[in-house]
């Protein structure tokens, strides 16, 4: 529970390399992620390459921390032998949220970059990656090691926005 409540959008990060060890556990938080009829429509592109950070920070006008981050994982979603379509973008913001999770875990810092619906940016990613028309760009998430910011305790509950049974 400790990395629910402690996770924030870290966008800056410290000059050092996130270990192939932990790169790899966040790829696996997103790969147990539930999926509708275990579909799992997620693909992933892992870029550690500071020329493709930079340019991928460029698919989007809120991606600049891609460039500074340690790795960018590009979570795309397949649209080919999936059995309940419509469902897929639930299923990939599942696999995202993993990754958020298990970065304050591993003490990293992350921060989700929306991509989907946005045909612009989808279509940036697209391009960038020369990907087929089965799979679609869904999001990306920067990670790092937080630099200046921190994964801490903010209370956002709000009883107000409860309702029990009804609307009343």
């Amino acid at each position: 529970m400790e990395a629910i409540f402690n996770r924030r959008s870290i966008r800056k990060y410290e000059e050092k390399p996130v270990e192939k060890e932990k790169i790899e556990k966040l790829l696996r938080a997103a790969m147990q992620a539930p999926s509708a009829a275990n579909q799992q429509p997620w693909e992933f592109i892992v870029v550690e390459d500071k020329t493709g950070l930079k340019k991928l920070s460029e698919t989007s006008p809120y991606a600049g921390m891609v460039a500074n981050s340690a790795v960018t994982f590009v979570l795309l979603s397949r649209k080919e032998e999936i059995p309940i379509p419509e469902i897929t973008d639930q299923d990939m913001g599942a696999a995202a949220e993993n990754i958020l999770l298990e970065a304050v875990h591993l003490g990293l810092g992350a921060v989700w970059i929306g991509i989907a619906p946005v045909e612009e940016k989808m279509n940036a990613v697209k391009d960038m990656f020369s990907l087929p028309d089965s799979i679609e760009a869904f999001a990306l998430i920067a990670v790092g090691y937080p630099d200046d910011q921190k994964n801490v305790f903010i209370d956002r509950f709000d009883k107000a926005r409860v309702h029990y049974e009804n609307w009343k």
